[in-house]
């Protein structure tokens, strides 16, 4: 019975002295002596880890200010700097841009967009090469339109989030991210200027139509992946 409450008392000290590491690029917590050699979310470095060292609720009162505002305030997360405040308007109108498209997670948002048409609009396609329905073709072909004109602000809108929140890390992770954004930019833009160029390319069964569809099967590859790898950022998992 002693044993039992020795050993219990020691594994809670262990429990206690057990040491957090917060990544400084996408906020991950490590438990343990030592932070990972890589962080399992954004791939940073060890040397990227900062200790997180808990106070006490006296300590986290004294060191309080009254006058105190919070980071959120100015749109920015913590660990961002905003930079010196532009000169002129059109800096200032862009830096509250910016700012408002952090706060806001203006890229986790406006990516669902072009990742949850892509997959209908491959659906559409295939649904119309199995049947020969041109409508079925028309329709996949202004879903990838609309997919097109979306993608500037989504690839706008996801470099500021990297470069703002992610310091523009250059990880495994991101590199993977981006070439991906790449290709289905590239890939979706193809699809459309080929579907003007041969508007009846589903109904017609030749090689052309199977390149047609293995662009299309890789681009919707890429955008899965990029979704995979923008998941695991934004859910620390």
């Amino acid at each position: 019975m002693i044993r039992n409450v020795v050993a219990n008392t020691n594994n809670r000290q262990e429990t206690v002295q057990m040491k957090k590491w917060r990544c400084t690029v996408c906020g991950y917590i490590h438990s343990g002596d030592e932070p990972p050699e890589k962080c399992p979310v954004c791939g940073a470095d060890k040397s990227l880890f900062e200790e997180i060292i808990e106070e006490t609720p006296a300590e986290q009162q004294d060191s309080k200010k009254p006058d105190e505002k919070p980071t959120q305030a100015s749109g920015m997360s913590k660990g961002m700097d905003p930079g010196p405040e532009p000169k002129t308007v059109f800096g200032r109108l862009y830096r509250f841009k910016i700012q408002m498209m952090l706060k806001h997670h203006a890229h986790p948002v406006s990516v669902h967009i072009p990742n949850g048409v892509l997959p209908v609009s491959f659906a559409l396609m295939i649904l119309s090469t199995l049947t020969g329905a041109t409508s079925l073709a028309t329709a996949a072909h202004i879903n990838m339109v609309f997919v097109v004109l979306t993608l500037p602000f989504v690839l706008f809108s996801g470099y500021i989030e990297w470069q703002k929140r992610y310091k523009g890390l250059r990880s495994s992770r991101f590199i993977t991210k981006i070439i991906c954004a790449c290709i289905v930019t590239v890939t979706s833009v193809l699809l459309v200027l080929w579907w003007v160029v041969d508007p009846n390319i589903l109904q017609t069964a030749s090689m052309a139509r199977n390149a047609f569809l293995f662009v299309g099967l890789i681009m919707l590859a890429a955008a899965a992946i990029a979704g995979l790898i923008g998941g695991k950022l934004v859910f620390k998992d």
